[in-house]
């Protein structure tokens, strides 16, 4: 009779013991570099951040029409009416006014930002893929590195989204006026309000991603790799929106240092951070410093599950056995 039992328990899947430790994740599981060498981490995050910014560049457009300040026809207070003024003075078309400045960054910019992030992650997680300080620490250098590339091309981007085809041809008539008019300093006047900014962005944004996907993981392991995907784009979608929430206030003060002077905007004496604050403080009270913050969570939380589920999909294709063999480790 125990021999019965034992054949028929083997014969039934519903009984068939499945060991699983602990730390077992099955196929998604984090290892410090992946395998991958620096250019596929490239390769990978550029595709992701384009991918990202060109799917959620509408957003980004009400998002920099609600952060404008000053005496411009299109300031609103609310994603609705700054979505009205965009749709009226130039239709759809306004919506994606400066997309192209945007292609011109976003591309390069997230290539630099993963592959580095990834260098530093492999240096200083000391072989903990858990390792939460070091892929917070990793994101910081990665933002420094990052945002040098990508601010010249966000502060044109954001001057073509307010300047309704009037103040700028396209992106090489803006590039051309503001260093005639403004000199090169001008492509950089928020670099080092954006780094503030995005150094607690990347903290909150790569904490609770990782701390997502681990619970997410925890909650059904056994289905862990058929959902992949689910599980990257849930976590990603939090962390996005966790991050954008802490970071507002910061990102309202680089907005208004890229489009001073723009379409009416006020221009500021001093671009020291604490100064544009106490001036939008002054001038619209403590709720002006959380002025967009609707439109910019609508725009990382989709945003953040599109690029997180895109580069972890781009670096699967890079980890199969009979893709680029000879690609061992970052380089």
């Amino acid at each position: 009779m125990a021999t019965d039992a034992t054949t028929t328990n083997f014969h039934t899947p519903d009984f068939r013991p499945v060991p699983q430790p602990p730390d077992f994740h099955p196929e998604i599981k984090v290892t410090p570099h992946d395998g991958l060498r620096f250019w596929q981490f490239m390769i990978a995050g550029s595709i992701a951040g384009s991918v990202e910014h060109m799917a959620m560049f509408p957003v980004d457009t009400v998002k920099t029409h609600m952060q404008a300040l000053g005496s411009c026809p299109i300031k609103s207070v609310s994603v609705r009416h700054a979505l009205r003024s965009v749709l009226k003075s130039e239709g759809v078309r306004g919506l994606y006014r400066g997309i192209g400045a945007m292609g011109l960054g976003a591309g390069p910019a997230h290539a630099v930002y993963f592959s580095i992030y990834e260098v530093c992650k492999k240096n200083f997680s000391g072989g903990n893929p858990n390792n939460s300080a070091a892929h917070a620490v990793s994101g910081v250098f990665a933002t420094l590195a990052s945002d040098a590339v990508f601010t010249p091309m966000d502060m044109v981007k954001q001057r073509l989204q307010l300047g309704n085809g009037v103040a700028y041809r396209g992106v090489l008539d803006c590039v051309k006026k503001v260093f005639e008019e403004e000199g090169f300093g001008a492509f950089y006047a928020s670099y080092r309000t954006t780094v503030v900014m995005n150094a607690p962005f990347t903290a909150v944004h790569f904490a609770t991603y990782e701390a997502s996907k681990r619970g997410l993981i925890q909650i059904s392991p056994e289905s862990a790799s058929d959902e992949r995907v689910i599980v990257h784009a849930t976590a990603g979608a939090l962390a996005g929106a966790s991050a954008a929430v802490v970071t507002t206030p910061l990102d309202v003060v680089k907005t208004q240092l890229q489009c001073q002077g723009v379409c009416g905007c006020d221009r500021f004496k001093s671009t020291a951070i604490m100064d544009v604050t106490k001036t939008i403080v002054q001038k619209d009270g403590y709720k002006g410093l959380m002025r967009g913050w609707i439109p910019r969570v609508l725009f990382h939380a989709p945003a953040a599950a599109i690029c997180w589920s895109t580069y972890e999909a781009a670096k699967s294709f890079f980890q199969q056995p009979n893709c680029f063999p000879e690609s061992g480790t970052i380089t």
